[in-house]
């Protein structure tokens, strides 16, 4: 199952209790304060752990609490720290905190960590309190509350290039074509309602990872179709290739698809509209797919590809360049 949003809620653990404890043995007149102090309540913890690619794990534990430290005891005795909690989420993973709205952390690279919530402090004992005019102190501190927030994690696709067009314009049959991804395929809109990801091999020395993100209608930056449930896995791609079907089932215009999306994704956000791209008409073995490519280079001003991943047609020159695109970015940045 994949899941690339989860709201949930974490508390860390409070700190123990200082003690207030005096020194009481026989022959000892004179004892004096021997009260230790609490242990630290146990933080949360969420590291980006390589290897996941879904949220799934959150689903069914909406509450994460972090153990809480044991109080001191006497003969100076320190209470126990409390373990750290950690939620393990994957790669790309934002944490918003719902209640102020703004974002905790953003978790792009494997490995990375964020204190999402802080244990509380573990009290003071009453030998903390003795001074030369206090030699008897009957204080102690409580144990401090462990932070609470109510957490929003969402996953944003970490991949170099995104797989851009109107859903069934093929980047579910290229992207099984060119790497050993095996996403779901049929003649129907919105085959693909989540991004799956293929490494692909342009030689022995160089890859690439390719997300085919679901697809996209008009009114998706308003949240109409998949709406920012596609467009928040495009954020993270490097480079697109916008794939265009030259014969749409819906009877549209090739040109004015292109169009629409690319207008889709300048009112999401300017940047991405100005992210390097690629453009590429699909199934070349339809009839008319050259004269559409003519007239999205007419419209567009641009070079548009031409491929097929049925006979293979246009293929290795799509890679190539989508690689030579990357590497450009890679470097500029």
């Amino acid at each position: 199952m994949f899941v690339d949003r989860v709201t949930v809620e974490i508390e860390a653990g409070k700190g123990g209790d200082g003690c207030m404890s005096f020194r009481r043995e026989k022959f000892v007149p004179r004892g004096g304060p021997d009260g230790g102090d609490g242990g630290n309540g146990g933080s949360i913890v969420v590291l980006a752990e390589p290897g996941l690619d879904s949220l799934a794990a959150l689903v069914h534990r909406k509450h994460w609490r972090a153990k809480s430290g044991t109080p001191g005891s006497g003969s100076k005795r320190h209470g126990a720290n409390a373990k750290d909690l950690t939620i393990l989420v994957p790669p790309g993973t934002v944490l918003v905190d719902t209640a102020g709205d703004f974002v905790l952390r953003d978790l792009a690279t494997p490995g990375e960590s964020v204190i999402a919530a802080q244990g509380g402090r573990g009290g003071k004992g009453n030998t903390r309190f003795k001074s030369a005019t206090n030699q008897a102190p009957r204080e102690s501190t409580p144990g401090g509350s462990g932070e609470r927030r109510r957490l929003t994690f969402e996953l944003k696709v970490i991949a170099d290039v995104g797989l851009l067009g109107k859903p069934n314009a093929g980047k579910s049959t290229l992207l099984s074509r060119v790497s050993r991804a095996r996403p779901e395929i049929a003649d129907y809109p919105f085959t693909t309602k989540i991004p799956n990801l293929g490494i692909v091999q342009v030689d022995m020395d160089r890859s690439m990872v390719i997300a085919d993100i679901p697809g996209l209608i008009e009114g998706a930056h308003q949240g109409a179709g998949l709406g920012h449930e596609f467009l928040r896995h495009v954020e993270r791609t490097r480079v697109l290739i916008h794939l265009v079907e030259p014969m749409p089932m819906d009877g549209t215009d090739p040109v004015e698809n292109y169009l629409a999306i690319h207008e889709e994704l300048k009112q999401y956000d300017e940047q991405l509209a100005a992210r390097p791209e690629l453009i590429a008409v699909s199934k070349a073995e339809l009839p008319g797919a050259e004269e559409v490519q003519q007239e999205l280079c007419e419209a567009t001003g641009r070079e548009v590809l031409l491929f097929s991943s049925v006979t293979g047609q246009g293929l290795k020159e799509l890679i190539h360049r989508t690689y030579s695109l990357l590497a450009e970015e890679r470097q500029a940045t």
